[in-house]
This record gives C-alpha cells, sequence and structure tokens, in this order.
C-alpha cells in the first residue's frame, strides 16, 4: 500500500508523466500486449478475486463470474478491435481543397486517474483501465477503502503485473482522495454518487481537467400489461436482488399497470422465495451491504409505506432482507434518494402518462427499463423520457454488451465507457490537414482586388 504523503502521489505523478513521454504507450502493439498481460491477472488470479469479493461483499462464486470475472469478455472485445480503433481516419474535405488531405489520429490523453466504486470493487477498476490502456494512457487507480479486501488485492496484483511508472494504485481513504484531486491529470474517471461526483467535478475544473462521472440515480422500470409475466418477474428480481440491490443501474422502483399489479406482486413473491428460499439470509446466493453506515442508511428507507414481504434486517451481519414495498409516498426519502439496496418499492399507474410524467419530475436516470411487447408503447416512452441508457423487457443486461457505450445524463453522470466508447474516453482526436507543395493557388492572397466574386462562389453567399 502507498502511503498518504503528498509528496509520494507527486513523485509518482512525475515518474507516470517521464514515461509516457517516451512514447512507448502510443505502441498499438504495446498496448496490445499490456491489455494481455492484464487478462492473464484476472484469469491467473481468479480465487484470489472470489475470496476478497467474499469477504467485502459475501458474493457468491457464480456473482462473482457473472458480474466481476466477466470483464475479461471486455478486454477480449478490445484486444480483438483495438488496431481498427487506433488506425488514423480520412476525412473528408470539399471540392475547393482539392489539393488537401485529412485524417483524425486518435491519441492517449497522458496519465489518468480513476477512482473506483465499493459496489463492484474489482470490475469497475479493470474496465475503465481497459480503455485507458487502449487508449495508449498511464494511469493511477484510487480503490475504495470500502471494499478494503478487493483495494488491498488490487494493489498487490496492479503492483506484481505492471511497473508504476505505468500503472500504480493508490489505496486510502477520504484524505488521499482528496490529495490525487488536488493534483492535474489529464483525465478523471470517476464512478460513484452524483454528491461525490460533483466534487471530483468541482476538483477538476481548477485545473481544466476533462472528467467521466458514472454516476447513478433511481432508475424507474414501468410495468405494462402486455407482457410475458413470468420472464418479467423473474428479470426483475435478479436485476434488483443481484448483488443485495447495490447497484448503480437496479431497478430502483417499478411502475405498475393497476391491472397487472396484484397478479406481479404474487408473482414476485414466489420468486423471491424460488430464488432464495423462506430465509435468504441462510442463502448462500444473497450477498451482504457493505458497511454499517450504508445498513443504517437502508434500515431507515423500511419505515415507509407497508411491507409486502421481507423487511427483516441483522445489524451483525449486515444483512438486509429483500424487500417489496408499497403505498410509498412520492415525498418520502426513499422516493427522493437513490436506494442502492434490497428494498423495491412498487407504485400503480393506470395511464402510462401517470408513469412518464413520475419520470420526468426526477432527476435523469442511469437506466429505463420498459416491460411490453406494445411497440408503441415502447417508442412513446423512448420519445419522452431522457435517461443515461434503456433496457426493453430485461434489466441490467446492457451492462454486459461491449458494443453499446455505457454512460449517464444529467445527474446520473457525463460520458460513456465500454468498448469504442472506452477507448474514445480516454483519447484525444486529432484533426490534422495536409496540403502539396506542388502547387498553389493565389485566390486567397492578397491583394485581393478582383477575387471577392471568387469567394462569393466559393462561400455560396
Amino acid at each position: 500500500m502507498i502511503t498518504l504523503e503528498t509528496s509520494n502521489i507527486q513523485e509518482i505523478l512525475t515518474k507516470q508523466k517521464e514515461f509516457f513521454t517516451t512514447a512507448i504507450t502510443k505502441d498499438v502493439n504495446f498496448r496490445l500486449a499490456q491489455l494481455k498481460i492484464l487478462k492473464q491477472l484476472v484469469v491467473e488470479n481468479k480465487q484470489a478475486i472470489q475470496e476478497a469479493l467474499k469477504a467485502d461483499l459475501r458474493k457468491s462464486e457464480f456473482e462473482t463470474y457473472a458480474t466481476e470475472i466477466g470483464v475479461i469478455k471486455e478486454i477480449d472485445f478490445t484486444i480483438k478491435n483495438l488496431k481498427k480503433w487506433a488506425k488514423p481516419q480520412k476525412s473528408a474535405v470539399p471540392f475547393e481543397f482539392f489539393n488537401y488531405s485529412a485524417k483524425i489520429y486518435a491519441e492517449p490523453l497522458g496519465v489518468v486517474l480513476i477512482i473506483s466504486p465499493w459496489n463492484y470493487p474489482f470490475q469497475l477498476i479493470i474496465s475503465p483501465l481497459v480503455g485507458a490502456i487502449a487508449a495508449g494512457n498511464c494511469a493511477i487507480i484510487k480503490p475504495s477503502e470500502i471494499a478494503p479486501n478487493t483495494a488491498k488485492l488490487a494493489s498487490q496484483l496492479i503492483s506484481k503485473y505492471y511497473p508504476s511508472e505505468y500503472i500504480t494504485v493508490v489505496e486510502g481513504g477520504v484524505e488521499t482522495s482528496q490529495k490525487l484531486l488536488a493534483e492535474k491529470f489529464d483525465h478523471i474517471f470517476f464512478t460513484g454518487g452524483t454528491a461525490i461526483g460533483k466534487i471530483v467535478m468541482a476538483a477538476a475544473a481548477k485545473h481544466l481537467t476533462p472528467v467521466t462521472l458514472e454516476l447513478g440515480g433511481k432508475s424507474p422500470c414501468i410495468v405494462d400489461t402486455q407482457i410475458n409475466l413470468e420472464h418479467t418477474i423473474k428479470r426483475i428480481i435478479w436485476g434488483k436482488f443481484i448483488n443485495a440491490g447495490q447497484t448503480c443501474i437496479a431497478p430502483d422502483y417499478l411502475l405498475v399497470n393497476k391491472k397487472i399489479k396484484s397478479n406481479l406482486v404474487n408473482g414476485l413473491k414466489k420468486c423471491l422465495i424460488e430464488f432464495y428460499g423462506e430465509n435468504p439470509e441462510t442463502s448462500p446466493d444473497f450477498p451482504r451491504i457493505i458497511s454499517k453506515r450504508h445498513f443504517d442508511r437502508l434500515t431507515k428507507f423500511l419505515e415507509y409505506g407497508k411491507i409486502i414481504v421481507g423487511g427483516k434486517t441483522n445489524p451483525e451481519s449486515l444483512y438486509i432482507a429483500p424487500t417489496l414495498l408499497e403505498n410509498v409516498s412520492l415525498n418520502d426519502s426513499i422516493m427522493e434518494e437513490e436506494i442502492f439496496g434490497p428494498i423495491l418499492p412498487i407504485i400503480e399507474y393506470t395511464e402510462i402518462e401517470e408513469a412518464i410524467n413520475l419520470i420526468n419530475s426526477k432527476p435523469k436516470p442511469l437506466a429505463l427499463y420498459i416491460f411490453s411487447d406494445n411497440k408503441n408503447l415502447q417508442q412513446k416512452i423512448l420519445q419522452t423520457t431522457s435517461s443515461g441508457g434503456v433496457c426493453i423487457n430485461d434489466t441490467v443486461m446492457q451492462v454486459g454488451i461491449s458494443s453499446l457505450p455505457f454512460g449517464g445524463v444529467g445527474d446520473s453522470g457525463i460520458g460513456s465507457y465500454h468498448g469504442k466508447a472506452s477507448f474514445d474516453t480516454f483519447s484525444h482526436y486529432k484533426s490534422v490537414l495536409k496540403n502539396t507543395f506542388l502547387f498553389d493557388i493565389n485566390w486567397r492572397y492578397a491583394p485581393y482586388q478582383g477575387k471577392l466574386s471568387l469567394l462569393k462562389k466559393i462561400i455560396g453567399g
């Protein structure tokens, strides 16, 4: 673990900047080799990753593979496409510029800072790092101290597989983050809550540092009557309660057509038993809340509305049962704050306009879910709402598609990543215009007498 001294952080930054100036990282073959090393890091340490995540969040082996180790697919996708992404792209020029050629070059930004969260503490280190490496940058990673076992493992593994002047991990708490943010980076990539995102952006603004903010918000889930009820129920329960609801794109609340609410609720209750048994506390597949502070925040939400099922808590093991609520008020804090836990409020609507108006009355969410086979309804919701992304007839799975940019809008974030979007995020696209020495056309040079009519024809005015 690297100590918190500001001088140490500045020393790391200086070494990384010096390494970047050697231009080694600009070599596409070097980048490909480093991505293969990153894959090797994950593959060779699956057991250690599993143990760290179990210690931090009590994640099952299945969830660890599906949501953390599965980042291997992102690495493979990037390796497959990197040469194409990095190749300079020709750009068209107007006819009157016939003697010119234009190209766009993707070049690395330099030294970037990646600040990762605690909820998917391994995957959300590796995934943005894939983009940073692919684009040719050096990187400093600040893992979340709230998931200490994973943070420590990440530090050990990164230092084992990469030289610190190229990629390094800086552990620590809020003070360490503050010291890092006081320095000038070429890009800051932050994943976390909106409140901290504002602090990161304010710090970055002092150095005019560009930022990517992957935040969150209250992601709504609309359930129409035209659905496959069984499939809908399973997909909602899985997406909401994976990682005990501690997922930035988990369905935050349900907006259910009044006609189907009773059948849906009954199905959700049965599905919870099917997934986690009569007592989810004994299930090996149901994780725990990350910390006492987050546990206390979530238990207060249980005071709102009426508990349909769940509600049981255990402060010693940081367990909160998967819980369904109804009769919540839109003015309750549970409907004002992102829940980020295993509690799902269910709100009924009669006409779809009610659901749309409720969504639009709140800050723009990171994800919006629509369960309906009605294409007109789908289109209406898509056209009248704004969100970082939309998933129709499923939940959470959009995050696994590397060809889809992932990111928020408004309060839910700035910028996007995954696949080509990650490469773009950590690249500067440099425009290059090239003229020839074979001939020169004098129309643009002084004196201008007799040339105005030609200029007007060129401009079209």
